[in-house]
């Protein structure tokens, strides 16, 4: 089975969320004709194919059955705004809530290309994307793996604290969510996140979150869109 897939359970806790806590079920957009063919994105703004609008009504359809959130928060980027979009029209009618701290890792010079084609024509860039290196930043206004945790996890600590007792539903991307498995399992390895893959974290306090669904794309198994592309592991964005 693969790694991402391990900690998946067949719903989302089906209660209020505890007053103790904020429930966040995390959800990574769907499916971009970028994904499927390889090409990097980062900040650069594709929307959704017809297999991520599926892939979206499929996530938002499980949602409608299984959450009780509140409120949507989302990415800026068109592919995360959509895909919270439709998850909304599935839930209700939530409000949907824009937030640039929610967007993919910045990826500079790599954005808009592939890596067989970066490899080729930018080495510095490629080998900077590929260093084990966490400050390592990436040329043309990139940014390291650092910063990209900063910003991940000060965002979703920013929602939970704000909704303590409430579930909300965050729309993001995957290298983002990788950082947030990185905040809860540090000694973890979260494979790939797949495209409207659901995760679910409980946030207590700045110092007290845990991991409770990891990466479940069951809404997905007999849609025929469960194998997306490319994104979502350590050599995307």
């Amino acid at each position: 089975m693969k790694e991402s897939l391990t900690m998946a359970v067949s719903s989302i806790t089906n209660s209020s969320p505890h007053p103790d806590y904020a429930e966040i079920v995390v959800v990574r957009h769907g499916e971009t004709a970028w994904n499927a063919t390889g090409k990097i994105q980062g900040h650069l703004d594709v929307e959704l194919n017809e297999s991520g609008r599926q892939q979206a009504v499929a996530v938002g359809e499980r949602l409608s059955r299984e959450s009780k959130a509140s409120i949507i928060y989302s990415s800026d980027l068109k592919r995360a705004f959509e895909t919270a979009q439709i998850i909304a029209s599935k839930c209700g009618g939530l409000e949907v809530v824009k937030d640039s701290n929610l967007r993919e890792r910045h990826l500079g010079d790599l954005q808009g290309h592939t890596l067989h084609e970066i490899a080729k024509t930018n080495p510095t860039s490629y080998k900077a994307f590929l260093s084990k290196n966490e400050d390592e930043e990436i040329p043309g206004g990139g940014e390291s793996l650092v910063q990209l945790y900063d910003r991940s996890t000060s965002a979703l600590l920013r929602i939970g604290l704000k909704h303590k007792g409430e579930q909300v539903i965050v729309v993001s991307h995957g290298g983002f969510i990788r950082e947030l498995y990185k905040w809860a399992r540090p000694n973890g390895r979260p494979g790939k996140v797949l495209n409207t893959s659901v995760s679910v974290f409980h946030l207590y306090s700045e110092d007290k979150w845990t991991l409770e669904v990891w990466g479940d794309v069951s809404h997905l198994d007999k849609t025929g869109f469960l194998e997306s592309g490319f994104g979502g592991d350590r050599n995307s964005g």
